[in-house]
């Protein structure tokens, strides 16, 4: 059993690394603090997890074609494609707003959507990471059932799942901090701020579409 988990673990890392999961992962992560970036980054993993064995656990009893569940590839790309839209949008109507002030004697910088009076508390962020993680979980489905049978006969029990979880997190939360970085060093300007997310609109549209048409 520890060899299979270990195995799943590593599955997870593998997986993790999917451009459509970092896509994901980079346009949530923009312009928000260490705290912020590792409940968001968590949260995606979390969602991703449990989608995964919720799909697992109906496959095990309902016979479902490959050509359904290629449906999941489609759910993902279409996901992020939207999400590249809904970023340039924000760039291009000026919804994209930063406000610096001091707090101890250190700057902080604040980025949010929205009007320029407006200053939401990143709930949306929050909850829409779980959701995303939880609808993009649709995409691996074949993939985790594939190891799954490999290791042990395609039965699945939620700490086989946590072990996958573990390892997506591993590489989300990684994956967080170089967002971090990014946001600490380089998006102390409104300029360098719309840049950053219409480069990741593009690249959102980019992925999505490859994902579709490959």
């Amino acid at each position: 059993m520890e060899l299979s988990l270990l195995v799943l673990f590593w599955y997870g890392i593998l997986h993790a690394f999917g451009p459509d999961h970092l896509t994901a992962i980079a346009d949530f992560s923009i312009g928000k603090n260490k705290r912020k970036t590792l409940l968001i980054t968590s949260l995606f993993a979390i969602g991703h997890g449990l989608s995964l064995f919720l799909f697992a656990k109906v496959l095990e009893t309902v016979a479902i074609s490959e050509d359904i569940l290629a449906y999941g590839d489609i759910i993902s790309a279409t996901v992020i494609i939207m999400m590249g839209f809904y970023l340039l949008f924000m760039v291009t109507s000026d919804r994209i707003q930063l406000r610096k002030h001091m707090h101890e004697d250190k700057e902080h910088i604040h980025i949010w959507f929205g009007k320029s009076h407006e200053h939401n508390d990143d709930t949306v962020a929050k909850t829409s990471s779980l959701s995303l993680g939880l609808l993009m979980g649709a995409g691996g489905v074949r993939g985790m059932l594939i190891t799954l049978g490999a290791v042990q006969g395609g039965m699945v029990d939620f700490t086989m799942v946590t072990a996958f979880t573990l390892g997506v997190m591993l590489v989300f939360g990684a994956f967080g901090m170089v967002m971090l970085y990014i946001n600490t060093n380089f998006l102390g300007n409104l300029t360098n701020v719309r840049r950053a997310f219409t480069t990741a609109g593009v690249i959102s549209l980019v992925v999505g579409t490859n994902i579709l048409i490959g």
